[in-house]
């Protein structure tokens, strides 16, 4: 595969020049990006594949719902409809997206939507709501967000990266320029700081951007459809985890270092699990999968015993409450505009 990367590195270039050219085009207001009133913060991702953005969006639900009115607009990455829809709890994955109906199942109260055109969604969530949360949309420049967040892995950083189909960029990294705070995601629990000072030294800051670094925290208890159950009770079981995700080693690590005893099915990230696949699951006699996937899984595994293990993001060296000032100080800012 590396080799076969390396061979389509002029298609990187010809899709690099594309894009850039894109870009160049939006920089210089030849192509129109539409600002709005109300606050609007972005996340995304300059590269394909987890750099945590659901995680992201569920902090910054947690850091603003008490404060503002919240919407989440997604575009339902693989779902079986058409147009704006309003997500609402009874919708299943096939209809929304995954993604979308895991925000609205675990926050009910916040609005979440999704529409492949931006404009549209927003213009059809401003009625009703203060702040919308725009998950997966750096490259969408029809739309000009009051904040973007940029998200980048800390074994996969984009300084590090080149363009699709030799790397894993979906724009040139000088598109890091546009974001207001960069957050490094997926940092191992005990990296040195030393490590992070050198990654932030590295990184080509602008004056106006702030750097983050942020972990993976994993929640101390499973859940299914009707119970949920400590962590430990699959101390002593074998089990079967399923993941549906870009990237999910970091999960794997957690339940090898937690000395569970289990064997991974491994599926690409948003799989649509086919009838045989759902046979061949049923008969396992427990399975623990993402909540993204559990999503998914929910309805087709009903009666079977199926858990997810929820994920959290957590900043850290105790930057945490720096970074939510800045969030709640940017969305007033925008509000005083």
């Amino acid at each position: 595969m590396k080799t076969l990367r390396t061979l389509l590195f002029p298609f990187a270039v010809l899709y690099g020049w594309v894009t850039g050219f894109r870009n160049y085009l939006y920089d210089k207001n030849i192509l129109k990006s539409k600002e709005y009133k109300l606050p609007i913060i972005c996340v995304g991702n300059l590269s394909v594949g987890g750099t945590g953005k659901s995680p992201m969006i569920e902090f910054l639900i947690e850091t603003l719902q008490n404060d503002y009115k919240i919407a989440v607009l997604s575009r339902g990455y693989k779902r079986k409809t058409s147009g704006f829809l309003e997500v609402v709890t009874a919708h299943t994955a096939e209809e929304t997206g995954d993604e979308p109906l895991q925000f609205k199942k675990k926050f009910p109260n916040v609005t979440v939507a999704v529409c492949a055109d931006r404009r549209t969604g927003i213009e059809q969530l401003q009625k009703k709501t203060e702040v919308i949360l725009l998950d997966d949309a750096f490259q969408h420049r029809k739309v000009k967000a009051s904040t973007n967040i940029l998200l980048t892995p800390f074994h996969d950083l984009y300084i590090n990266d080149y363009m699709l189909p030799t790397g894993n960029l979906r724009e040139q990294r000088i598109g890091a320029k546009r974001a207001d705070i960069i957050v490094i995601t997926k940092c191992p629990d005990k990296v040195p700081y030393s490590k992070l000072q050198e990654i932030e030294f590295v990184t080509p800051l602008q004056n106006h951007q702030e750097i983050y670094f942020s972990s993976i925290g994993y929640d101390d208890t499973i859940y299914g459809k009707t119970e949920s159950l400590p962590l430990d009770y699959l101390l002593d079981k074998k089990f079967t985890l399923v993941t549906g995700i870009a990237n999910p080693k970091p999960l794997v690590d957690f339940m090898k270092n937690k000395n569970f005893q289990f064997t991974h099915k491994k599926y690409a990230d948003h799989h649509h699990f086919s009838s045989e696949e759902i046979e061949k699951l049923k008969k396992e006699e427990l399975i623990i999968t993402t909540e993204k996937d559990f999503m998914r899984l929910q309805h087709k595994l009903d009666k079977f015993a199926l858990y997810y293990l929820p994920i959290t993001t957590k900043i850290k060296n105790g930057q945490e409450q720096y970074f939510k000032e800045s969030i709640l100080k940017r969305v007033e800012a925008k509000f005083k505009g």
